[in-house]
C-alpha cells in the first residue's frame, strides 16, 4: 500500500511540474552609441555573456550609417529601438545623441514604463539637442532625474589606455550590495567622473555602492580639489519615479573605458548589476556571476575620430539586431 501511495504521489508531482509554465526569457535591449569609448564593442560582448547567464533574449541597437555599417560618429541614428516596446531591461551606453524624435521617444517611453535600467559612463549625457528647444530638457535634467547625474567634468585623460587612472574601492561602514559579489578593488582605465561635491550633488535617490580615487588629476594640478575632489562615487543604485507613479530600478556606473571590461571585476560589476536590475539579486552567486568571455574581446582603445573598427556590421544574437 505504501509503495502504491509513493508512486501515486510521484506521478502527481511530475504532472504538476509538467503543468508549470516555463518562465519566459528576459528580453534585454542594449542601446548604445558613443564616439569615444567603443560601446559598439563592449556592449555586444556583455550582451553575449548576459544571454548565456540569464538565458536572455537579446536585442542590440547600434549606431548605423546610411549603408548600415556600425559608425559611432553617427549621432542621429540608432537602429532597432522598437525592440524597447517588449523589453524587460534597457542597458544604455550613449553619448550626446541628437536622435530624431521618433527614435528618442522609444527610449523615453521605456523609461516611463517603470521597467529597470542599467547605464554606463557617458549615459549621463545620453542626449545633446542643439536646435529643438522642446528636447533641451533631455540634455541635463533628464539624466539627473533618471540616471542620477548629468555630465559635469572628469579629472583628465592622460594617455588614454596606457595606464589605469582611477583606483576603485568599496565604501567603508556600508552594507555590501549583492551587485558587488565577487568584485574586488581594481584600477580602472576610466578617468574619474565628477558627480558629487562642490555645487553638484547626486540625485537624492542615489545609493553609492562603489567609489573611485583619481590617480592623476587635472583638477588637482589646477588647485581645484575643493570643487572637484579626488574621490567620487563610481557606481550606485537608485529608483526613478515615473510620471505615472511607477518606480523603476536603476543601476549606474561611470566606468566604461573599453579596457575596463577586460578586468573580471568590472564585468562582474556590470553583469551583477543586470541581475539586480531584473530583480534577480538572489540569483547572484556569492563569488559573482560567471563573466567568462563568449569568444574574443579585443577592443580598440578609446578616442575620437576614426579610431573605431571600420566595416563592422551589426552582430545578431538570438536572430534579433
Amino acid at each position: 500500500m505504501k509503495t502504491i501511495t509513493f508512486f501515486f504521489a510521484l506521478h502527481m508531482f511530475l504532472i504538476s511540474c509538467a503543468q508549470k509554465p516555463t518562465l519566459p526569457k528576459p528580453h534585454i535591449v542594449f542601446v548604445f552609441g558613443d564616439e569615444e569609448y567603443r560601446s559598439e564593442e563592449s556592449m555586444p560582448m556583455l550582451a553575449a555573456i548576459a544571454q548565456r547567464e540569464l538565458n536572455a533574449k537579446i536585442s542590440l541597437c547600434y549606431p548605423l550609417d546610411s549603408l548600415e555599417f556600425v559608425n559611432p560618429n553617427v549621432n542621429n541614428n540608432i537602429s532597432g529601438l522598437e525592440a524597447l516596446k517588449s523589453a524587460d531591461l534597457m542597458v544604455l551606453f550613449c553619448r550626446w545623441r541628437e536622435l530624431p524624435k521618433n527614435q528618442a521617444q522609444h527610449i523615453l517611453d521605456y523609461v516611463e514604463s517603470g521597467k529597470p535600467i542599467v547605464g554606463f559612463r557617458t549615459s549621463t549625457h545620453t542626449f545633446k539637442y542643439t536646435k529643438d528647444s522642446t528636447m533641451f530638457h533631455l540634455n541635463d535634467d533628464w539624466p539627473h532625474q533618471v540616471l542620477g547625474q548629468q555630465w559635469i567634468t572628469h579629472h583628465g585623460h592622460f594617455d588614454d589606455g596606457a595606464h589605469p587612472l582611477t583606483s576603485v574601492y568599496f565604501p567603508q561602514n556600508q552594507t555590501k550590495s549583492p551587485i558587488l559579489n565577487g568584485v574586488e578593488p581594481f584600477d580602472a582605465y576610466s578617468w574619474l567622473y565628477h558627480v558629487d561635491g562642490g555645487k553638484w550633488q547626486l540625485n537624492e535617490n542615489c545609493q553609492p555602492i562603489l567609489y573611485g580615487k583619481s590617480l592623476k588629476s587635472r583638477h588637482e594640478m589646477d588647485g581645484k580639489l575643493n570643487e572637484f575632489p579626488l574621490t567620487q562615487p563610481v557606481a550606485w543604485t537608485k529608483s526613478y519615479a515615473t510620471t505615472s507613479g511607477k518606480n523603476s530600478r536603476v543601476f549606474f556606473t561611470t566606468l566604461g573605458h573599453p579596457f575596463d571590461f577586460k578586468i573580471e571585476s568590472m564585468r562582474k560589476l556590470a553583469l551583477n548589476g543586470i541581475f539586480w536590475a531584473l530583480g534577480k539579486e538572489n540569483q547572484i552567486p556569492g563569488n559573482g556571476a560567471n563573466v567568462s568571455f563568449v569568444g574574443d574581446y579585443n577592443p580598440n582603445n578609446s578616442g575620437f575620430g576614426e579610431l573605431y573598427k571600420k566595416g563592422m556590421k551589426p552582430l545578431q544574437l538570438d536572430g534579433v539586431k
